[in-house]
């Protein structure tokens, strides 16, 4: 394992972590399988995802309209204090929904993730899946694994005011970066996705007016910048500690986040849904016990911008397997 870092002098990373070995979760998922057979009993849909969903979508809708003529101050208050915790649970859910957890068969999975999409403002729900797949079955492979920050973006992050403009646009990033890195030809479903959500935004505006979609808008772009449900996107794979590649966050904000926190039991199990996965821990203690993990995600962002050894750079990485000739 190699990276640019030269921690004990406090410089920040010039290049990624390299790691020469396969990812964990498929070697641990195998291990703990044979280990524990029982846990196989937790995989399959929540039953409860399409009613908490419906439930989140509409309140967030009806604030929508409830706002349409408020000031620009309480609109931008309601948003990052209310409106971005329901649009950061909705983009989890979609999470969930990349996983074929709601229903057992794929494209009602991709219909509820579409019908979740609503309150984002923005299509993104059939894209996501797309790419967050070969997030799991290609972990830190280089070029593929469109989690991992830009070369461009880890040169331009150099000290802890640029981290900070970083952070608040991170849901930038997140969503342009495959775009422009790996983009993927749309299809019917990403059409579908667009239409239904263009539809959506024009009847918003044209019965309750600009202020309902902007309060929408501010909702995703704050919930996915400075705030604490957004710390998911650093603690998961940003590597604070050279041996780990995964972290898991057992804080109170998974009851809101689809458990996403339970990460390194996600990625481990990714077939099962996010409110089983603290089964997984339980029936298996001693391969997370010892591993890092967090209890604040604003902790973590903090950490992120004044911990000057940390930045873009630090994530794992490892070279795309070579294709047989």
């Amino acid at each position: 394992m190699g990276a640019g870092l030269e921690a004990d002098e406090g410089v920040m990373a010039t290049d990624f972590f390299w790691s020469y070995t396969d990812e964990p979760h498929a070697s641990r998922r195998r291990e703990i399988l044979s280990k524990y057979p029982q846990i196989k009993e937790l995989f399959g849909p929540d039953p409860w995802a399409f009613i908490k969903i419906a439930m989140v979508v509409s309140l967030q809708l009806w604030t929508a309209t409830f706002l349409r003529d408020a000031s620009w101050l309480k609109l931008l208050t309601v948003a990052y204090f209310f409106g971005s915790f329901l649009n950061h649970n909705l983009f989890l859910a979609i999470h969930e929904l990349s996983h074929n957890l709601a229903f057992t068969t794929p494209s009602l999975n991709r219909w509820l993730g579409i019908f979740a999409n609503l309150p984002i403002g923005v299509p993104m729900s059939i894209t996501f899946q797309k790419y967050h797949l070969e997030h799991h079955r290609f972990q830190g492979v280089d070029g593929i694994d469109m989690d991992i920050p830009s070369q461009a973006e880890a040169h331009a992050v150099k000290n802890a005011i640029s981290k900070s403009v970083w952070v608040v646009l991170q849901l930038f990033f997140y969503a342009l970066r495959p775009l422009f890195l790996k983009p993927k030809p749309p299809g019917l479903w990403e059409f579908t996705n667009l239409a239904i959500q263009v539809a959506l935004d024009a009847s918003l505006v044209y019965f309750y007016g600009w202020k309902s979609l902007a309060y929408l808008i501010l909702s995703t772009f704050v919930g996915g910048g400075m705030h604490p449900m957004a710390g998911h996107f650093i603690s998961e794979h940003y590597v604070f500690n050279p041996e780990q590649e995964t972290y898991s966050y057992y804080g109170p904000l998974n009851l809101m986040t689809w458990h996403v926190g339970y990460h390194n039991e996600h990625h481990d199990f990714p077939r099962i849904p996010g409110t089983r996965l603290h089964k997984v821990k339980e029936i298996a203690p001693e391969y997370y016990d010892n591993l890092k993990s967090y209890r604040s995600w604003s902790q973590v962002i903090y950490m992120y911008i004044m911990d000057q050894t940390v930045g873009p750079f630090s994530r794992m990485k490892r070279k795309a397997p070579k294709k047989d000739s």
